[in-house]
């Protein structure tokens, strides 16, 4: 493994401990399975950078002889970061110009989604498919372009209709509810972006 996989690898698992702890203490609940919820961040901020290098590694020893072991977990961490992205500026975009809903929700997840997926795509180029070489750069970013366009569309229709048309359930506070939106959109537009950038853009 190199230093950037360890990096990047620690950074993503702290990330997501981060995501889940707002989650947690965003949901009111004072325990969880017993726990405190400080505890349980102290658990999650130290666990999950571990488990997230444990399993790039897992994937890096498999991915000697199997190669898109490798690319996928690579793939997913570049996704996870993406996503971390996407809900960093979405919540700062909030944290300006105050909670949103109907079309201005849709233009801020918009620009979060674009910030993040031009993020990805340098990920996901260099590091998770290691395509260095420059050549057919018009083309691949074309292509790039064609199939980050409707990702777009089904990551921001996704978020849209689960704040918009569901709308918050259970009582969770709304800005709970938007993130939890655009992290299901995220799963989704996940499946696409794979297929995508792995059969079409980075096809080597």
């Amino acid at each position: 493994m190199k230093k950037a996989d360890i990096i990047l690898a620690i950074l993503s698992g702290e990330g997501v401990a981060w995501l889940f702890y707002g989650l947690i203490k965003g949901s009111g609940l004072e325990e969880i399975f017993g726990i405190g919820v400080a505890l349980m961040g102290w658990i999650l901020f130290i666990s999950f950078p571990i488990l997230t290098l444990f399993a790039l590694w897992i994937s890096f020893l498999i991915g000697k002889k199997f190669l898109f072991v490798s690319q996928a977990a690579k793939f997913f961490l570049t996704g996870v970061m993406a996503t971390l992205i996407d809900l960093g500026i979405l919540n700062v975009l909030f944290w300006f110009f105050g909670l949103a809903t109907g079309l201005t929700f849709s233009v801020f997840k918009g620009i979060s989604f674009l910030v993040a997926t031009l993020a990805k795509y340098w990920g996901n180029k260099f590091w998770a498919f290691e395509k260095s070489e420059m050549t057919g750069v018009k083309k691949e970013f074309t292509q790039f372009f064609v199939v980050t366009l409707i990702g777009l569309g089904i990551n921001v229709g996704v978020a849209s209709f689960i704040v918009d048309t569901v709308g918050p359930q259970y009582g969770i506070p709304l800005q709970v509810w938007i993130n939890i939106s655009a992290l299901f959109a995220a799963v989704v537009g996940f499946i696409w972006n794979f297929s995508g950038y792995k059969f079409i853009v980075f096809k080597k």
